[in-house]
């Protein structure tokens, strides 16, 4: 490229040769950097939500085990804790879900600088964040309930 503009004209100054892609790539990585860093704290942010969600029922079944052992000592099938205990947990992640997207909404306008190829209000989007996070809520459900059936009826009616 040098040699073709001094051929034309040697007093033509010549720096900063580059192809379009590298032009492309050096005006949109100050962007690119923002959208890393946002969606590193997006994971630990999820991670978090999850820890918490785990952790919260995790704390609410223990301090139901007396509950959950009358329960089981009059009979209560463990299909029927595992039902009660999913169900507390869904209500609350759902109440979670439902607020934590009126906030997201009414944050976008934030965002909508950083956006490339979405809006920020894109519907796919919100759907498919509510849904893990509900999946993650489901399965911060699943597992202590799962330990509350395998507690043995007498055990928990002693603990205290």
């Amino acid at each position: 490229m040098r040699g073709q503009v001094a051929a034309l004209n040697k007093d033509q100054a010549v720096f900063n040769i580059r192809t379009m892609e590298q032009a492309v790539a050096q005006s949109v990585a100050p962007r690119q950097f923002s959208m890393l860093l946002l969606s590193a704290f997006a994971i630990v942010a999820l991670a978090l939500a999850s820890l918490g969600i785990y952790g919260l029922l995790s704390y609410a079944v223990a301090q139901r085990a007396r509950e959950i052992g009358v329960r089981m000592a009059l009979g209560a099938s463990s299909v029927d804790v595992l039902k009660m205990v999913i169900g507390h947990g869904m209500k609350l992640a759902l109440v979670g879900v439902a607020v934590g997207l009126v906030a997201s909404v009414a944050l976008t306008r934030t965002m909508k600088s950083l956006l490339f190829g979405v809006s920020a209000t894109d519907t796919a989007t919100f759907v498919a964040i509510a849904l893990l996070l509900m999946l993650v809520a489901l399965l911060a459900c699943w597992i202590p309930a799962r330990r509350a059936t395998k507690v043995d009826p007498i055990v928990a009616l002693r603990f205290e």
